[in-house]
């Protein structure tokens, strides 16, 4: 891959590395435009090297290459701050595009990726709680009886055990458990 870039003119490899762990520093120290990752490497993935490069180089662009397909690899990576996703199989000449396309802003994406991305979207439906009863709910997942949610969120317990009823009734539960535990599923808390 190195070969391919340095021989491609206008492109320059700058560093390679053989892991996550032993990119950390250089890609730190030294100026890059963007950094080419892979997710599967020893000693610390692709993920877990630009979750802790990005917030340190947030100039830089990480575009992810990798074979795994998964909608776990995908996300992590782009919540992690990966600005594209590519597949290995990509051709090299659409690879020398999607470096380009990363650099003046864009997001490449292996057409299955982007798939998945936008279908993702269509998934992803507005909450039934409102916002006081996602506050609620959330008090409850962090261990919180109903009087401590009450006087955290300066509330009669009764208004508290009113909220709960309609959260048990919007999500289809019949306990405090149920309904945390619904609630972390459907990330709405």
């Amino acid at each position: 891959l190195a070969l391919i870039i340095d021989g491609t003119a206008g492109f320059w490899c700058k560093l390679s590395f053989e892991n996550g762990k032993e990119a950390l520093k250089p890609l730190q120290e030294n100026y890059v435009d963007v950094v080419l990752m892979d997710i599967e490497m020893p000693e610390m993935n692709g993920i877990e090297c630009v979750r802790r490069l990005k917030p340190l180089k947030p100039e830089v662009d990480f575009l992810m290459l990798s074979i795994r397909q998964d909608d776990e690899a995908v996300f992590q990576s782009i919540c992690a701050g990966a600005s594209g996703y590519l597949l290995k199989d990509t051709p090299p000449a659409e690879l020398l595009v999607a470096i380009q396309e990363v650099k003046a802003g864009g997001a490449p994406m292996s057409a299955g990726i982007a798939r998945k991305v936008i279908q993702s979207f269509h998934k992803l439906k507005a909450s039934p709680l409102s916002e006081r009863e996602t506050e609620i709910l959330r008090l409850l997942s962090q261990g919180m009886n109903y009087k401590s949610v009450a006087k955290a969120l300066f509330l009669s317990p009764h208004t508290v055990k009113t909220h709960i009823k309609n959260i048990y009734g919007k999500l289809h539960v019949n306990s405090r458990a149920e309904a945390v535990r619904k609630g972390i599923e459907d990330k709405l808390i």
